[in-house]
């Protein structure tokens, strides 16, 4: 697990032989002294200071978080055909995330109301074998977690709440058990894709859950939630739920839904253990977040007490300097909205992340800057990112997508990007 820091203030009361104990169990003895080094010396750099200060909130780590996205992009060029295929793909994968210098891993187990592990109430993915709801005849998950944390490296589950369906073809097929079938009252359709409804109490509470089902069966370092919550912002998706309401205003009480869920989440994470971690990547754009996807970014942020909802958010700032906007403006500029993000009020115990665009390395951002192209093509384009933040006091960083990176898919200047973040993190 992630080494913990605690003050006498904030040390946990000793509890009864429980989920984690169980879980790592033998193993602990095995991975134990590697992972111990791993960690020490992933938080050497700044363990004197750090340690002597008091520790609001047991589920912080020491040191920098470095961070990278696994996605079901990432599962679906994995062999999943035997565990021993599973586990030497993975072992790759995550001997490159180690000499990266990184130490979370953000692995999606459940994108689409399924899942990459033995579960009660989710099916089986189709990443796994083609079919949603086939079981591939090992636990996917599980050998993550040993593989990861033989490594020193840590494992947030990265769960898509409301996501059922993307499209007619993701995935191909839903299976029998999934929740479009056995709860269609739950459920809200947007174009091709389904999505649990947020307005539903009872679609909320299942995905609350099934969070509780993966923290205590399985030895995950904290939950993670990316940015997909309202589906769009159509009145018609919860006429009915709205008008029961006898709320007044529709944008309020839809980010009400979403906070619940948040807040029941955030809550059953910390019952479970609380050193595990619940954070949320939002999108960079805090006017989508709050009026597009009714997800309240600020107040997550500025919640702290009995109404703390998150550890962290680490908003998706993908974008590059100089970025602009057709209108001109360059408020998405990352000179501009990092500081607009750190500017924000925080609670004590909250901290701050950024993700970063991986993706853009070589292709560019969109921008309508002569530089979108040219700005991502230095092959040093994420490693400036990172001293920036550094510069800015800013709390780690998550990079969006590890097949940006490494693999068949990685564009030429992938490996120069690899190199110079491996100078940066020594």
């Amino acid at each position: 697990m992630t080494q913990r820091r605690r003050s006498k203030k904030t040390e946990v009361k000793p509890r009864r032989f429980g989920r984690r104990a169980f879980l790592l169990g033998a193993g602990a003895a095995c991975v134990g002294a590697g992972l111990w080094l791993r960690r020490k010396d992933l938080s050497a750099p700044d363990k004197t200071q750090e340690d002597q200060l008091p520790v609001q909130n047991p589920a912080l780590p020491a040191g920098e978080w470095r961070a990278v996205w696994v996605s079901y992009l990432e599962w679906a060029a994995m062999d999943f055909s035997s565990a021993d295929a599973f586990r030497a793909g993975c072992a790759e994968m995550l001997d490159n995330c180690a000499g990266l210098g990184l130490n979370t891993v953000l692995a999606q187990v459940r994108p689409f109301g399924d899942a990459l592990y033995k579960s009660q109430l989710f099916p089986w993915s189709h990443l796994c074998t083609g079919t949603q709801g086939q079981d591939p005849g090992f636990d996917p998950l599980d050998i993550l977690l040993q593989e990861a944390h033989s490594r020193g490296l840590s494992v947030e589950a990265w769960v898509n709440p409301y996501r059922l369906r993307s499209s007619a073809a993701m995935p191909p097929n839903l299976a029998e058990n999934n929740l479009a079938s056995t709860h269609p009252e739950w459920v809200c359709a947007v174009g091709e894709g389904l999505y649990l409804n947020p307005a539903e109490p009872a679609a909320a509470d299942y995905v609350v859950q099934g969070v509780a089902e993966l923290v205590q069966n399985y030895a995950v370092d904290g939950i993670h939630f990316d940015d997909y919550f309202y589906p769009a912002t159509e009145e018609s998706i919860d006429a009915a739920q709205f008008a029961a309401s006898g709320a007044a205003d529709l944008a309020a009480w839809r980010r009400e839904n979403v906070s619940a869920l948040v807040r029941k989440v955030y809550r059953t994470v910390k019952a479970a253990d609380p050193t595990l971690r619940f954070g949320i990547s939002p999108q960079g754009n805090p006017d989508n977040d709050l009026n597009g996807q009714y997800s309240d970014v600020t107040g997550w942020l500025a919640s702290g007490g009995e109404e703390q909802a998150v550890d962290y958010l680490c908003p998706q700032v993908y974008w590059g300097y100089g970025y602009t906007l057709q209108s001109g403006s360059t408020r998405f500029a990352f000179e501009n909205i990092v500081p607009a993000w750190l500017a924000y009020p925080r609670a004590e115990g909250v901290v701050l992340y950024f993700g970063l665009g991986a993706y853009r390395v070589g292709v560019g951002d969109g921008g309508a800057n002569a530089d979108s192209v040219s700005g991502w093509s230095t092959g040093s384009a994420l490693a400036r990112q990172v001293e920036d933040l550094r510069g800015q006091n800013a709390d780690g960083w998550a990079l969006y997508r590890y097949g940006s990176l490494f693999g068949a898919g990685a564009p030429a200047l992938a490996a120069a990007e690899c190199e110079a973040l491996r100078s940066l993190n020594g």
